[in-house]
């Protein structure tokens, strides 16, 4: 155990003790998100580096501190990536804060999120203990759902202090395709192209123009170009990329933006406001000042569900309503985990 676990874990355990709240932190990238909650800071971005790689096994495990672009850069020199297209957000996002935000790029629906590629975790519990849930290979599934548990539970369930990866090899070849057409169409469209056995990657609508990446073996992409319409873009890998980080002038401002997750096929909602859409129509992006009780409305009717994502009032609930059963089990899940309610109190709920 390295010193600064040790250090991780009596800070823990005096927090433990006296029943004192932690803000769990990394490199800050992500503080916009979620409620605003008060505790004194832990800080895991000291616990960083990446304690082995195995390009052959395709497999990572890092420290929870560890910048993304570090582990990028390892997996880059052995033509690999992280499938799920974190952001990076200016180079401050960490290896633990993207799994406790549940944080995956364009090609989430084709390549998983993070929850899917991650294969074990270390956590410490608020009882001080550093636990250890799945392992390093697909097959080893004790305790794997505790490790899954964690994506998008903003570190109310403990602290991540170490990360197990599934990697993959990066394509061989990438093309996109770029038409122009309405968001009603483009939904339509995105699903219908979605359903074939093509190497289809990601799919976005932006300003009236459908995106669609192609990756993979140079033959099927070659093909598969060659059947479907469109313009191919240059520089697309530009687009990508300021669409996973968030850099888009449609990100930009002060409006709160919404993020609805729903069935990909839902029909276009209120198509007189200002809409990105992403996931091939199972992510959308709404910007503008509206209730949040309408919106869970609209979302419920889609089949899923809406939270502030940025801006707005942090000190009300930002996330989607959750019916009793689930908040009831979430409440156990939190008792289990930190029975003293020490981690991110209010982070994710104001009831957790």
């Amino acid at each position: 155990m390295s010193d600064i676990s040790q250090q991780l874990i009596e800070q823990v355990k005096q927090a433990s003790a006296n029943r004192t709240p932690l803000t769990i932190t990394g490199g800050g990238s992500k503080d916009f998100m979620g409620r605003q909650s008060q505790g004194e800071p832990l800080s895991l971005a000291g616990h960083s580096g990446i304690v082995s790689y195995e390009p052959i096994e395709l497999v990572l495990t890092a420290r929870a501190g560890t910048p993304l672009v570090e582990i990028n850069a390892a997996l880059a020199e052995h033509n690999q990536r992280l499938a799920f297209e974190p952001p990076t957000f200016d180079g401050r996002a960490t290896l633990g804060g993207t799994l406790a935000c549940h944080l995956s790029g364009p090609g989430r629906p084709w390549n998983g999120s993070v929850r899917d590629h991650v294969l074990g975790i270390r956590l410490i519990n608020g009882r001080a203990e550093e636990l250890r849930f799945g392992g390093q290979v697909m097959k080893n599934v004790a305790g794997y759902d505790v490790s899954r548990l964690q994506a998008g539970a903003m570190g109310t369930l403990g602290v991540i202090s170490e990360v197990s990866l599934k990697v993959m090899p990066k394509p061989a070849a990438t093309v996109t395709l770029k038409r122009e057409m309405d968001a009603a169409q483009a939904i339509t469209e995105m699903n219908r192209l979605a359903g074939q056995s093509k190497p289809l990657t990601a799919a976005c609508w932006i300003d009236g123009q459908l995106y669609l990446r192609l990756e993979g073996a140079s033959s099927a992409v070659a093909s598969t170009v060659s059947q479907w319409q469109g313009t191919e873009l240059e520089d697309s890998d530009d687009l990508w990329t300021q669409l996973r980080e968030q850099q888009l002038s449609y990100f930009a401002g002060d409006k709160p933006l919404w993020r609805f997750s729903v069935n990909s096929n839902a029909e276009h909602l209120l198509p007189k406001e200002d809409w990105l859409i992403d996931w091939g129509g199972s992510q959308r992006w709404l910007r503008g000042d509206f209730v949040a009780a309408e919106l869970e409305a609209l979302a419920n009717r889609a089949g899923g569900q809406v939270s502030v994502y940025r801006g707005g009032d942090r000190l009300q609930e930002v996330f989607h309503t959750q019916p009793e059963a689930l908040r009831k089990l979430h409440q156990r899940l939190k008792q289990a985990f930190d029975p003293s309610g020490i981690f991110n109190p209010g982070r994710l709920y104001s009831w957790m």
